[in-house]
């Protein structure tokens, strides 16, 4: 079994999703992916024990601890990003909430953008975890929030990787409480 860069974008989907039951017709709509590939994706995930069984054999949930350490811990490693020319895009990171306003993000270089034909802004190109991230994120501002977060974290910029890795402790934390 191997970890592939779409089991981190669904369980971020379901992080968003709360606890509430989901069908794997209703992420593949929300994610731009196959039914079987979400379903491929959680069993991989599961596998990694970044998901576990929902109560009562209920839908399959994130595992918010071990999900926590792996994104600050290990996606960088095994996902890390390719960047690229100038193009349209979808901001992320810290091109975008919550990291844009936050201090110390420099103002005047361009941001890191998914390439994207409607995407609201230019920047350089960043590779997304998968090819339908950007679409998604456009449709999910909570979900945009949590990948711009992982993408800030898959970059080697240590200020930007430690305010990103914070807020999404905190995120994570406030959805462990609920």
């Amino acid at each position: 079994m191997i970890l592939k860069p779409q089991d981190v974008f669904i369980c971020l989907k379901l992080i968003t999703m709360g606890r509430r039951p989901w069908t794997y017709q209703q992420l593949s709509a929300a994610l731009f992916m196959s039914a079987s590939e979400i379903n491929a994706g959680v069993r991989r995930a599961m596998r990694a024990r970044l998901a576990g069984p929902g109560p009562e054999g209920g839908s399959p949930q994130p595992n918010l601890m071990a999900l926590a350490e792996f994104l600050v811990h290990g996606l960088k490693y095994a996902f890390p990003p390719d960047r690229g020319a100038m193009t349209q895009g979808v901001p992320t990171a810290h091109g975008t909430a919550p990291l844009a306003d936050a201090p110390g993000i420099p103002g005047d270089e361009p941001i890191p953008v998914w390439p994207h034909p409607s995407g609201p802004a230019k920047g350089y190109a960043y590779s997304p975890l998968y090819r339908s991230v950007p679409e998604a994120a456009l449709a999910d501002p909570e979900l945009h929030a949590l990948l711009a977060l992982v993408d800030a974290i898959r970059d080697e910029r240590s200020r930007v990787g430690n305010m990103a890795i914070r807020e999404l402790q905190a995120r994570l934390s406030q959805k462990h409480s609920h």
